[in-house]
């Protein structure tokens, strides 16, 4: 749903909740698939994660905060870790890339090394993170469309896993660099498939009409891979990426984009003789925010793809049987962060507004908003929310959440049900905040960024502090 410029009032859907938002029987339940895996209420009906309520948490911490659960984190970065090494055991291996930009800070760089998985950068400052943490290394790859050189020393000089290339231009920055540092760069070629996701237009990244990668159908691939070959002394060619975009939910698109890579890798091995030993697959994995999304498991996910890229690689070897099967990536990041975290709120109006012909829209407004979750204005995301400070025994209104930015587009979450007791003070959680808000956070209004509070065996600890006034003031050197 479109926040439309003259204001939220003229958006598609005026006038009633959209078809997916079933109306609850009791508006104090959880939808299991949308809370972290701890997530649930206590006698008293407050929300619980990690053994701790909310109240306790906004007593200490205050309100907004993202609320991330370190076990529910840890659970999925296993759960994709294991479940997909099973299945790519027979052919070459998977490694699992946590993509940094969903949500990166030193201590779950520490979470992502700890339990198993690669990491995965896309400036100098989300390489700093890992680099502070003590990341390994050659665990780590690098992504961008534009590198700085800057950037891709302190890549070399770390001695990171890869660098994704994303253009000519790079390919020659790199090789520069990796002359003067007299190393040889690890690097594979971002490759633009043709496989358009089902998703929003701005996240949707294997079209050609885009700025990632290098063209598959304008043979721009084939050639980049000769460019790089040309430089066999300083760069090492790895293989080839590709991404299709983010909330997927399925794997046709990757049956094609694996079909396509495949065919490259194999034609590399007959024109230039090299078998390239790895194959990315990209990540982009959908997540559950409201009921209508039905996201598959890692299991399921980890047996699909096993099968496509088999099916793949049979079907090109049953013309080239000398070309081995190379270790594929994957690149999970909202899948795995998204789900782990909820942002808390306090409500501090309680609004009715008349919409004509007897409709009326109940506007609730918290302390955050687009500053802190950006997601509803910037891509019409939809999100679910739930009283979380006290059990209520009122029917179900439905509400607006919106935020405390001076826009009209500032909407938490478009339409959901909550009690119609709800009044200033009370709190409420809004779920499948862990990937892209806090990365794509901002001090609009001059309003300082909450803390990240991460819980675990009933216990809370700040990842991330709150900004202060004094930390706004402090870049102003006016």
């Amino acid at each position: 749903m479109r926040a439309h410029e003259a204001g939220a009032l003229h958006a598609e859907g005026y006038g009633g909740p959209p078809h997916w938002l079933p109306t609850p029987g009791d508006v104090n339940e959880l939808m299991p698939q949308l809370w972290p895996q701890t997530v649930a209420r206590d006698e008293q009906g407050r929300l619980t994660v990690g053994g701790l309520d909310v109240v306790s948490i906004a007593r200490e911490f205050g309100t907004a905060a993202y609320v991330l659960d370190e076990e529910d984190f840890r659970a999925r970065a296993r759960a994709f870790r294991d479940e997909f090494a099973e299945p790519f055991a027979e052919l070459g291996g998977v490694d699992v890339y946590y993509a940094g930009k969903a949500f990166l800070c030193t201590e779950v760089a520490r979470w992502v090394a700890d339990e198993g998985l690669c990491l995965d950068v896309c400036s100098g400052g989300e390489l700093a993170v890992a680099q502070r943490a003590g990341f390994p290394a050659e665990r780590i790859g690098l992504h961008g469309n534009n590198k700085s050189l800057a950037e891709i020393r302190q890549a070399l000089e770390y001695g990171v896993g890869r660098i994704v290339v994303d253009s000519f231009e790079e390919i020659e920055r790199v090789a520069a660099v990796a002359t003067e540092l007299e190393v040889r760069a690890p690097v594979m070629v971002r490759v633009t498939v043709g496989v358009e996701a089902h998703t929003h237009e701005f996240i949707a990244t294997a079209h050609e009409d885009q700025k990632f990668g290098f063209s598959l159908a304008g043979g721009r691939a084939a050639e980049a891979v000769a460019r790089i070959l040309e430089h066999d002394g300083t760069l090492d060619l790895l293989g080839l990426h590709s991404h299709i975009g983010s909330q997927i939910f399925d794997t046709s698109g990757f049956e094609v984009s694996a079909r396509r890579l495949i065919g490259l890798h194999a034609e590399v091995a007959r024109v230039h003789g090299v078998h390239m030993p790895e194959l990315d697959l990209g990540g982009g994995y959908g997540i559950a925010y409201t009921s209508e999304h039905t996201p598959l498991q890692p299991r399921e996910l980890g047996e699909q793809m096993a099968d496509l890229v088999a099916r793949e690689l049979k079907t090109v070897g049953d013309g080239s049987p000398d070309v081995p099967a190379p270790k594929i990536s994957i690149e999970p990041g909202r899948a795995i962060a998204g789900p782990s975290t909820f942002t808390l709120y306090e409500v501090g109006t309680v609004k009715d507004v008349d919409l004509g012909g007897g409709l009326t829209r109940t506007y609730v407004s918290v302390d955050g908003g687009m500053s802190d979750n950006i997601r509803t204005a910037l891509y019409d995301a939809d999100y679910s929310c739930t009283l979380a400070s006290r059990r209520s025994e009122a029917g179900p209104r439905l509400a607006r959440v919106v935020g405390r930015h001076c826009e009209s587009g500032d909407i938490v979450v478009m339409d959901e049900y909550l009690p119609d007791d709800i009044t200033a003070g009370d709190l409420v959680a809004v779920p499948g905040t862990g990937a892209y808000c806090r990365s794509m956070a901002s001090q609009y209004n001059h309003t300082p960024r909450p803390p990240v509070v991460a819980v675990r065996d009933g216990r809370a600890r700040v990842l991330v502090r709150r900004e202060t006034v004094e930390d706004l003031l402090a870049l102003d050197v006016g």
